[in-house]
């Protein structure tokens, strides 16, 4: 999960001078993946796999450097991302009661800031008629990117997606249906089935999501989930579609296990042939074993990542007046 939400936070940091056409590319992959548009995210320390009244988290990565910053709330309000001393990314992100209101993505080359490749995220909330967020995406020379408009129902559910820029507009719809204990969310892309994401819950404590993936109405791929009571995922079952057979086959199998901590300790991935790769995870805390982890260990590639944490100073509590 972790690194996961690493990757999703810098999905510009590739290499040392970008055009300002693939800037603008991979910012889109920040909020919609490659088939269709996904409800804004809000980063918070469980994305870290971070615990507590954390302030900072700095990461070392065999990259660079990751720095973290969060308010008193865990939500994340800066991060960095340093290559080297001269070359580093700077994120801002600022909300309005609890709700994100801006993010700014600064670059730095030769210790010189870029404006070029710098972008900026206006977040607007307008609940007169139905909540609706209006995101507006400019460069810092002042040029229109994009503008979404993201629409909720009456329960707060995502239920419509407006994009508009120079070439055009797109809508995407999601529609939500229920049958036999199971709840499926379908995209569709200017009236296009793109994507669908079926949950249903397995005794005891079970849930499943299948998410299929579709181009031009036509299935392509598919991704299974199981997750257990405490929303772990314990297993994951990639699927490609066969046009032949016109059936989804399983391509790739993976099975997570956890330590005491309820951390990941173990990855277990068979491939087609039957074989299994099997990868060990061990940490060391900052705490004993209750705190947040600040070393962990692979095996058997015996690669290693690194952090160091600070906290917010909690209020002393004053004793109670003894009666």
């Amino acid at each position: 999960m972790f690194l996961f939400a690493l990757n999703s936070l810098n999905l510009v940091m590739a290499k040392k001078y970008f055009s300002y056409f693939l800037l603008i590319i991979l910012h889109s992959f920040l909020w919609f993946n490659s088939t269709h548009a996904q409800e804004l995210k809000i980063f918070t320390l469980n994305d870290f796999d971070l615990k507590g009244n954390v302030k900072s988290c700095i990461v070392i990565t065999n990259y660079g450097k990751e720095e973290f910053e969060f308010n008193e709330d865990g939500l994340l309000t800066k991060s960095v991302t340093r290559f080297s001393d001269t070359d580093y990314e700077k994120t801002y992100y600022k909300y309005v009661k609890g709700e994100l209101s801006e993010k700014r993505l600064e670059n730095y080359r030769d210790g010189k800031f870029d404006k070029s490749t710098s972008i900026a995220n206006i977040y607007t909330l307008d609940t007169t008629a139905g909540k609706q967020v209006t995101e507006k995406i400019i460069s810092y020379t002042k040029e229109f990117i994009d503008q979404y408009e993201y629409l909720y129902d009456e329960e707060g559910n995502l239920k419509q997606i407006k994009r508009a820029n120079n070439s055009g507009i797109d809508n995407t719809k999601l529609v939500y249906t229920n049958y036999k204990g199971e709840s499926t969310t379908s995209y569709f892309l200017n009236e296009i089935l793109q994507k669908s994401v079926r949950t249903s819950i397995k005794q005891p404590n079970f849930k499943v999501v299948l998410t299929k993936e579709f181009m031009d109405g036509q299935p392509v791929k598919a991704l299974e989930h199981i997750y257990n009571d405490k929303e772990q995922i314990i297993s994951e079952i990639h699927f490609v579609y066969n046009k032949e057979l016109e059936e989804f086959k399983p391509s790739k199998n993976i099975r997570y296990e956890y330590n005491e901590m309820e951390m990941l300790s173990g990855v277990i991935t068979q491939s087609e042939a039957g074989e299994d790769i099997i990868k060990n995870y061990v940490y060391q805390y900052d705490n004993g074993n209750k705190g947040n982890w600040i070393k962990k260990i692979i095996t058997p590639d015996n690669t290693y990542t690194t952090r160091k944490i600070t906290y917010y100073t909690l209020p002393e509590v004053a004793d109670k007046e003894k009666p």
